[in-house]
Formats: C-alpha cells, structure tokens, sequence
C-alpha cells in the first residue's frame, strides 16, 4: 500500500503518509482511512514527503478531505511537499484551503 495511517487518539490528529505516486491508485486507502463512516478528526496531516507524482484525481482527494473535515473550519496541513508539488498546490489555488509546509 503506498499510504500509511497513523491516529494520534490524545490530539484526534489522522496523519496520512502517501508514497511515491499520490494519484488515484490510492483512492480506496485514502477514503477508507479518512473518509469512511467514522467522524472526522480534530485535525489532519497530509504528508507529501515521499511524493514524486500527483495527478487531478489527488486534488480531489484533498477536496473531499475537506469537505469531510468541516470545509472552513477544517484544520488540515500539508507537509513535505516538494517545490514543485508546492507550485502545483499554489497553481490550484490550495494554499488559500489548506495550511501548506
């Protein structure tokens, strides 16, 4: 699997650690491990560090994340990006949706 999940039950943080490819091969991880039946989280962390390609399906993904997640009041951080998975996230107007590190 090319996600990894990690709950931190004291900060109700769901951190996801995506590997090389963040494209729609991962769709059914990802929503079953941030968007299935259970309540959002408190807080998310997207971890991009290992990602090398993303395609529009992951734009989605992190849309749909936010949607779940309360939509403004949604607390989710993307971290690790590299600089150009960070220009592609500004170019899609996701620095104004999500807090990028």
């Amino acid at each position: 699997m090319s996600l990894t999940v990690q709950h931190d039950s004291d900060n109700d943080c769901l951190t996801l650690q995506l590997g090389e490819r963040f494209d729609f091969s991962v769709h059914r991880d990802f929503h079953d491990a941030c968007l299935g039946e259970g309540k959002p989280a408190r807080s998310y962390v997207v971890d991009l560090g290992e990602v090398t390609g993303m395609d529009s399906s992951a734009l989605g993904m992190l849309l749909l994340l936010r949607e779940h997640a309360g939509a403004d009041r949604a607390e989710i951080h993307i971290v690790n990006a590299s600089d150009e998975l960070r220009g592609t996230l500004r170019v899609a107007g996701f620095d104004k949706l999500f807090v990028l590190h």
